[in-house]
């Protein structure tokens, strides 16, 4: 069970996916954390999801799925979980803020707010390192090749002490 949740292939798509999502969330987790890019910082983005009626909980799970998750994206390191838990942020974003204001992001400020388009497409970049894992170049990888061999290791040696134990 453990070993399947580190197994992938070494998909250099998987790897370009990954590297994306975890760089676009980066941004914007740094900037709910950090304040960087323009951003609101962790005090505001708190008091921002208490606008919206979003219990303090569930901002911080937001805030550090962000952040935290679109690291260990950028790694591979666990990247199943991390590709599931900013999947149902971004689904989560889209049920309470971006729905009511319609597909499209707010590119011509026409509307109150910013549609749920972008949500859309990271979820589509994030789904397939979900089902396939972290692709080339990391850690997961690393992990999963290391069980291989451990394995093997022991399965030579079980085989061979069973041959000579008679």
């Amino acid at each position: 069970m453990l070993r399947r949740l580190f197994d992938t292939d070494f998909d250099r798509t998987l790897t370009f996916l990954r590297v994306v999502a975890g760089s676009v969330m980066l941004v914007h987790g740094a900037q709910k954390v950090l304040g960087w890019f323009g951003g609101p910082g962790y005090a505001a983005a708190m008091e921002g999801f208490g606008h919206l009626g979003i219990p303090m909980s569930l901002g911080m799970l937001a805030i550090y799925t962000e952040f935290f998750g679109s690291i260990l994206l950028l790694v591979g390191f666990l990247g199943r979980i991390a590709a599931l838990g900013l999947i149902i942020d971004m689904m989560v974003a889209v049920m309470l803020v971006h729905f009511r204001f319609g597909f499209f992001m707010n590119w011509t400020d026409m509307q109150a707010g910013e549609g749920f388009e972008y949500h859309i497409l990271y979820i589509a970049a994030a789904l397939p390192i979900l089902v396939r894992g972290a692709g080339a170049w990391s850690v997961d990888r690393g992990i999963a090749e290391w069980f291989t061999r451990h394995r093997r290791t022991h399965a030579s040696a079980d085989h061979w002490d069973h041959a000579h134990a008679h």
